[in-house]
């Protein structure tokens, strides 16, 4: 097995991903592009009143989608603990604000609170909605946060996709690759066996379609429009061999390849191997849906494996590489959330220190801490070499999924790209018209292809790549 710095090394000269520390705006030097706001963000000062979103001087609003949930979660239970330890030891106290999953991701109560002036001090940000917050000026510079020690013990790349201008504006928790999980026992009773299990596009839509029954789909991809979609449908667009923007700033959505990408998707909701709807809380729950029988396979990623262990223990399953197209190279995306403090909050430098702390701290109870997020409550691949070296050392990665995850699956990753709303809105747009409404992948990207050159023509916020 090779180390985990290895699984989660992204590929730098391929991908263009600069180190930390060197600007990301030189990918778009030469374009002269005028200056954006992100009107959503428009009013960024908080500060608000005792019961209101933001936070005051010496108590610290934490937003987030984990805890306190109420139900007891292991997830749940770990960020209150994070936030006792942290209260035990310091004047300035943080507290926690649930927010369900899908309102956090999908809704707008996170940026409706920055506009209003009542964002919070503390919340999370992926690599997905990071230039959102970035580019209106609401993301604090945790830099003086944290020492050069704490910087080197993060592995790979994984700081890049949260600096702008050399400015570290979040610090990644976790890196998340997407599989193919699939139901060892939905495939013997198809008359399947391990072997079967896809390799090819070709073969995601004949077995899918062997697997679907009346009570079940062969296969669960998120039908739910937004940046989480994307994400999981970027792998199958690099596979392909295409891409959003290339190095000079420039759209080129509108490719032979992305077209079989985005018709890919539409083929398999059109012959009905992938339903329109999904269960529990999208096409990330595996155990709300293939754990439930509601599909035999299901594309998601590195946290489902905790999950079917606390929800389903005795599920009988497996994971997979993606698969790929006809002459198409391996890959998958690389997300995961960061913390991050606001810029405009009551105490930004006290939110800085908690984020530093509770993702950065390198004595045994941070290093510790971040071992039991990253393989015992959650499972991810880890973003520091300290934590990587813990996980190893307790056997995690050497059996089962989790296995195929760090030698298979995790080094073929992408970072997860970090569009503004307006580069990822008409690649959604794009994939909602051909998976769900039946349209030409052709006609859809050159929809998109046309609001794509018109955003980037005036744009000159965080370099996208």
């Amino acid at each position: 097995m090779p180390s985990i710095e290895t699984a989660c090394e992204v590929r730098v000269s391929e991908n263009r991903i600069l180190r930390p520390g060197v600007s990301r705006r030189t990918l778009l030097q030469g374009l002269g592009l005028a200056t954006f706001a992100l009107p959503i963000l428009g009013a960024c000062s908080t500060g608000a009143p005792a019961g209101g979103g933001g936070g005051n001087g010496k108590k610290l609003s934490f937003w987030n989608f984990y805890g306190d949930s109420g139900n007891g979660e292991p997830q749940s239970e770990w960020f209150i603990k994070l936030v006792k330890d942290w209260n035990a030891n310091n004047d300035v106290q943080v507290d926690l604000r649930y927010i369900p999953n899908a309102d956090y991701m999908s809704g707008t109560t996170l940026q409706t609170a920055f506009t209003a002036g009542t964002g919070p001090d503390i919340f999370l940000v992926s690599p997905g909605d990071f230039l959102r917050y970035a580019n209106g000026g609401v993301l604090y510079d945790l830099s003086s946060a944290v020492n050069d020690a704490q910087i080197a013990d993060f592995s790979g790349s994984v700081l890049d996709t949260r600096m702008v201008d050399g400015k570290l504006l979040g610090l990644p928790m976790e890196v998340e690759p997407l599989a193919l999980y699939y139901s060892i026992d939905a495939f013997e009773k198809a008359g399947l066996s391990e072997g079967d299990v896809p390799q090819t596009w070709d073969q995601l839509l004949s077995v899918g379609e062997k697997l679907t029954t009346d009570k079940q789909f062969g296969l669960v991809l998120e039908t739910t429009p937004g940046y989480y979609q994307n994400f999981t449908w970027y792998p199958f667009m690099w596979m392909a061999g295409g891409e959003v923007v290339d190095p000079s700033g420039k759209a080129v959505f509108d490719s032979r390849a992305n077209h079989s990408a985005l018709q890919l998707w539409g083929d398999l909701t059109a012959a009905g191997v992938t339903p329109r709807k999904n269960q529990g809380t999208g096409g990330g729950d595996v155990p709300g849906n293939m754990g439930a029988g509601y599909c035999a396979m299901q594309q998601s990623g590195i946290w489902a494996v905790a999950e079917l262990d606390q929800k389903v223990p005795d599920y009988n399953y497996s994971v997979a590489p993606l698969p790929i197209p006809a002459g198409g190279k391996a890959s998958t995306d690389m997300g995961g959330w960061a913390f991050c403090a606001n810029a405009k909050g009551a105490n930004p430098e006290a939110a800085a220190k908690f984020v530093a702390w509770a993702i950065a701290g390198q004595d045994a109870d941070g290093i510790e801490r971040m071992r039991q997020w990253n393989s015992v409550v959650k499972t991810n691949v880890p973003t520091r070499t300290s934590v990587s070296e813990a996980v190893k050392s307790a056997g995690t990665w050497d059996s089962g999924p989790l296995k195929i995850f760090a030698e298979e699956i995790a080094p073929a990753g992408r970072p997860e790209p970090r569009f503004p709303p307006q580069v990822y809105q008409p690649i959604s747009d794009a994939l909602q018209a051909v998976q769900l409404g039946g349209t030409d992948a052709a006609t859809a990207a050159g929809t998109a292809q046309a609001a794509l050159e018109t955003f980037l023509a005036g744009y000159s916020g965080g370099a996208i790549i």
